[in-house]
C-alpha cells in the first residue's frame, strides 16, 4: 500500500497548487490513498466546509488538522457527521468530531488515521497527554487493520521524535506536521515505524511560512499587529510517500517529495 501525506496547505494557493499537481503526484507515485493537513486551508487559518470538498475534489481522501481546525466556526457541523475530515484526538471526551478514522483504498485495502496535537509551545489549548491517549487509541485502530498512520501535529522537534520512539513498531508512521518547514530526517526506525519530523508546507514559497513576509516583518520588527495575509507568488508541495506492509501494517520505504512550481495563470 502507497500512501501520500501532504503537508500543511495554506490558503488558496495551497488549494491551487494541489487542484494543478496532486493528479499529476498522485499518479507518479502510484499512491492507494492521500492524507493531506488542511487547517490552514481557509486564509491561512482554519478550513470551512467548501474547502473541504475543494481539496477532497482536488484528489485528498482524508484531512486532518491541528490548533487552528476551531477557527472557522461553520466546521463545527461538519466535523460531527463528515469523516474525510478529523481534528486531534486527545482532545477531552466530549468534544464535536472524531480523531481518526478507518477508511478503505479504491482497491479495498483498510487502513486508519490517528490525528494527535502536541502539548510542548502548543498555548491555544490543554489537551491530554497525546502518548498515552495514542496507546489507547492505536489499540483500538488495530482491531480493524494493522495499517495506522499518525498526523502529529506539534511545535517541539523533540516531542515529535520522542513519540516517534515511543511508537516505534506499533503503528506504519508517525508524521509530523504544524511547522511549516520540512525536515531532512526520514526514516524506518527500528522496529519499522516511518518517521519524519515534519512534511512541511504546500503554498507559497516566498513567504514567511506561509503568510505576506512584508507583514510578519512588521509585526517582529515594529511590534505592530498588521493583519494576516497569504503570500502570493511560486508554491510548493511538500509531502512523504510511505510505502507499508498491508499485513504487519509497518514501513518499507519513506521518500519526502518537495516540488516548486508557478500555478497556471487560469488559476
Amino acid at each position: 500500500m502507497r500512501v501520500l501525506v501532504i503537508g500543511d496547505v495554506v490558503g488558496k494557493p495551497g488549494r491551487q497548487a494541489l487542484r494543478e499537481r496532486l493528479p499529476q503526484l498522485r499518479h507518479k507515485t502510484g499512491a492507494d490513498f492521500v492524507v493531506a493537513n488542511g487547517e490552514n486551508a481557509a486564509d491561512g487559518f482554519g478550513i470551512g466546509p467548501k474547502h473541504v470538498d475543494e481539496l477532497c475534489a482536488a484528489g485528498v481522501d482524508l484531512i486532518t488538522t491541528g490548533d487552528h481546525v476551531w477557527d472557522r466556526r461553520e466546521l463545527i457541523p461538519m466535523l460531527q457527521v463528515d469523516a474525510r475530515v478529523l481534528r486531534p484526538s486527545n482532545y477531552p471526551p466530549g468534544v464535536t468530531g472524531r480523531g481518526s478514522a478507518v477508511a478503505s483504498t479504491a482497491g479495498g485495502l483498510k487502513l486508519a488515521v490517528l490525528n494527535l496535537q502536541g502539548r510542548v509551545f502548543m498555548f491555544k489549548q490543554i489537551l491530554d497527554d497525546p502518548f498515552r491517549h495514542a496507546k489507547s487509541e492505536i489499540a483500538r485502530l488495530k482491531n480493524e487493520t494493522p495499517v495506522v498512520i499518525v498526523d502529529f501535529h506539534a511545535e517541539a522537534t523533540s516531542e515529535k521524535v520522542a513519540l516517534g520512539r515511543y511508537l516505534d513498531g506499533e503503528v506504519s508512521a508517525v508524521i509530523g506536521t504544524h511547522t511549516h518547514v520540512q525536515t531532512a530526517d526520514e526514516r524506518i526506525l527500528a522496529k519499522g515505524t516511518g518517521y519524519l519530523t515534519d512534511v512541511g508546507m504546500t503554498g507559497p514559497v516566498e513567504s514567511v511560512i506561509g503568510l505576506d513576509q512584508e507583514r510578519v516583518l512588521a509585526r517582529f520588527i515594529f511590534q505592530t499587529a498588521p493583519r494576516w495575509e497569504v503570500a502570493r507568488g511560486p508554491v510548493q508541495i511538500c509531502a512523504v510517500l510511505l510505502e507499508l506492509d498491508e499485513k504487519t501494517g509497518l514501513s518499507s520505504a519513506i521518500t519526502r517529495i518537495h516540488e516548486v512550481f508557478d500555478l497556471s495563470p487560469a488559476s
